[in-house]
């Protein structure tokens, strides 16, 4: 048990019997009242978001969780192949417990976050940035890198994103794999 002094963005909470990551958090303070604390829940087990307040001190029942290296393998109608790193055990996903689908390639490397408690994966994620191929972009004009226009491009996993103008087909480009956003061009 824990109180809401110890909240912290991705911490994952029991609420109303339903699991939930801390998307935000904060601290309304008023003259005449006692403090609360405000927080974004992100659903763990589904999409849904909530906000919920707290009187500042209150309880909170945080969950523990265990990060794991796995390996992206392939998707199928059953949902995401994953293999265990140390075991070689392979275990499958539903595809709306994984964090922005679209960015996986086969092979790559990923995290799969278990409930210590219980043992059951609750989601999956990529690590901070993942290096990808630009497979179609429209060409850049010379004297384009001078403003901040952008354009889309179609990587090597089929997602599509926005990126400046001076990227081109065949470039490998980091991309932030929370907000699914153009970071960088890759030197390779």
């Amino acid at each position: 048990m824990a109180t809401t002094a110890d909240m912290r963005t991705g911490l994952i909470i029991k609420l109303e019997n339903n699991l939930y990551s801390v998307v935000d958090f904060g601290q309304n303070k008023t003259a005449r009242a006692a403090a609360k604390v405000w927080a974004k829940l992100k659903g763990v087990d589904n999409t849904r978001t909530i906000e919920h307040t707290w009187n500042s001190g209150d309880n909170i029942f945080p969950v523990r969780v265990e990060k794991r290296n796995y390996q992206y393998l392939y998707k199928d109608e059953s949902g995401f192949n994953l293999m265990d790193n140390t075991s070689f055990e392979q275990i499958i996903i539903a595809e709306n417990m994984v964090e922005n689908p679209q960015l996986y390639k086969d092979g790559q490397e990923c995290f799969v976050i278990f409930n210590s408690e219980s043992e059951t994966p609750m989601s999956v994620e990529l690590p901070s940035s993942v290096n990808l191929r630009v497979t179609y972009s429209e060409p850049g004009l010379k004297g384009d890198t001078a403003t901040r226009a952008m354009k889309a491009a179609t990587l090597e996993t089929g997602a599509t994103i926005q990126v400046p103008l001076f990227v081109n087909e065949g470039d490998l480009i980091k991309v932030d794999a929370k907000t699914a956003s153009y970071v960088e061009r890759v030197k390779e």
